[in-house]
């Protein structure tokens, strides 16, 4: 055998031993980690079982107390639920004693009643009988006898009731005429001012007929552009010297008559002019308006109006009401209603200020729907005024009901104001349906024969039919007249009704 063949299989051998030796240490080492793993395992299986143990443990004393705390609770709800029940028990016997004592009253009461409807038909029964026994008696019925029992006594007691009435009428209509007139001359002398009618002209008058050429322009050019931008109505006619301006706005009318006359003075009438001149003649109005409203609000002693409010104030400067300046007529109520608010004991400021502003609504009537008297509500709504000065100036036509003695105060002021001699101008035609219409009225009325309206319609004389109408229904007669004139017509001032009744009696001695 060879020493190379004998190398390689000792090497062969010591490579199966090295082989044999590897597996044999790794069973080794591998039996080594597993006794150590076992080990741990052990340990951390221990760990657990204590932990657990303990958490157990825990977990039971947690149950225990929760357990005793439960049967606790129920136990005080046990104890609660008894005494309820208890309480409940007692209350119910209560109620049930408290329902036979209602039953018990109940039928008392019934029984009451009973007796009560077996007393009334028993007495009306017994009311009955002698009725009808003092009906047979007297041959009357009851309706019949009361009748000429009221006619007897009204026949025989009819001078004696007229007597009393007409002095105890007399005594009370001459006090509180004597005091009112007393308080209205009072009022009236003290703010004794003119009475002149304010007659608002819309005419321009003219240097020369040259002018009328001048103002209408080349093709009517100066005219139209004149009427285009103040908003009136120019009206050129064959009156020698003079021209009309025509518009239902007072301001506008105000405006376009200050710029006419401006341009006439300057003598250069053209468009761009007739512009410059009405935008200057709307300031100097403004201002106008401003000042107006400012002094009259001063004069009248009313302050911290709304500047919005004593603007459209000063509008009223240049309306009128029957030829009478609203604003002036205005400022005259507020001085006659603070007189008399103060003779009155009532609220003379408010009293004041709602005679001042009851006519605001007029200064735009022409634009807002509505009367005069609702858009100056509104106008005062919308600018914060008092409500005690709304409600003193909203019923001075009667549209709203008198809520305040100052709104009566408003109203009698405007009729004094108003129904001064000379302080309103009115048409023949408004004049004669007034009378005419009072007239109507009086004739509607059964006994009357003749009626006559005198005095400007401050007076109506009525003579009735004595046949047909007695002293006391002469007496109702012109109180139904009166309250019927009040409701259907409107005046100012009061009417006076006179109802006479006169009995003739002609006989012939022969």
């Amino acid at each position: 055998m060879s020493v190379t063949l004998m190398i390689l299989i000792i090497a062969g051998v010591a490579g199966l031993l090295g082989v044999a030796l590897g597996y044999f240490l790794r069973f080794i080492i591998s039996l080594g980690k597993r006794s150590g793993m076992e080990l741990e395992i052990k340990r951390m299986r221990l760990s657990a079982e204590e932990a657990a143990t303990k958490i157990t443990h825990e977990a039971e004393k947690k149950a225990e107390r929760m357990i005793k705390e439960t049967e606790k609770e129920i136990k005080e709800k046990k104890t609660d639920a008894k005494e309820l029940e208890q309480r409940l028990v007692k209350k119910e016997d209560f109620l049930d004693k408290r329902q036979l004592d209602i039953d018990k009253q109940v039928d008392d009461v019934k029984h009451r009643i009973e007796e009560v409807k077996v007393i009334r038909e028993s007495v009306e029964d017994s009311v009955k009988e002698q009725q009808k026994e003092l009906e047979r008696v007297a041959a009357l019925s009851s309706e019949e006898a009361r009748e000429e029992l009221y006619k007897r006594a009204e026949t025989q007691y009819e001078e004696d009731l007229l007597v009393r009435i007409q002095k105890l009428e007399n005594a009370n209509t001459e006090k509180l005429d004597r005091r009112a007139q007393e308080i209205l001359t009072s009022a009236v002398q003290r703010y004794a001012n003119a009475t002149n009618a304010d007659i608002t002209s819309t005419t321009i008058t003219l240097p020369s007929d040259e002018t009328k050429g001048k103002i209408i322009g080349k093709e009517g050019r100066n005219i139209k552009a004149f009427e285009r931008a103040a908003g009136v109505d120019v009206i050129v006619d064959d009156t020698p010297g003079a021209i009309t301006i025509s518009s239902f706005d007072p301001v506008r009318r105000q405006i376009a008559r200050v710029a006419l006359e401006n341009l006439i003075l300057d003598g250069r009438i053209q468009p761009a002019k007739i512009e410059d001149y009405i935008v200057k003649a709307k300031n100097e109005i403004s201002n106008i308006i401003k000042d107006k409203g400012e002094q009259a609000a001063y004069e009248c002693g009313i302050l911290n109006l709304d500047p919005r409010i004593i603007a459209i104030l000063g509008r009223l400067h240049f309306r009128t009401s029957y030829g009478q300046n609203v604003l002036q007529h205005s400022v005259e109520m507020a001085h006659i209603a603070g007189m008399i608010a103060e003779e009155l004991g009532a609220s003379v400021p408010i009293a004041k200020a709602g005679a001042l502003l009851h006519d605001i609504g007029k200064a735009v009537d022409h634009e807002v729907q509505g009367t005069h008297v609702e858009i100056g509500r509104r106008i005062l709504q919308k600018f914060g005024a008092d409500e005690q000065i709304i409600k003193a100036m909203q019923s001075h036509h009667e549209e709203y009901p008198y809520e305040t003695l100052e709104s009566i105060i408003v109203q009698t002021a405007d009729a004094i104001s108003g129904g001064r001699p000379g302080a309103r101008r009115d048409s023949i035609e408004q004049y004669l349906k007034r009378l005419e219409d009072l007239e109507k009225i009086t004739q509607s009325f059964e006994g009357v024969e003749k009626c006559f309206a005198l005095q400007a319609g401050r007076e109506i004389r009525i003579f009735v039919s004595p046949e047909k109408i007695t002293d006391m229904q002469a007496k109702d007669l012109a109180q139904k007249i009166a309250r019927r004139i009040e409701t259907e017509l409107k005046y100012p001032g009061e009417i006076k009704v006179h109802v006479i009744r006169e009995t003739k009696v002609i006989e012939y001695a022969r």
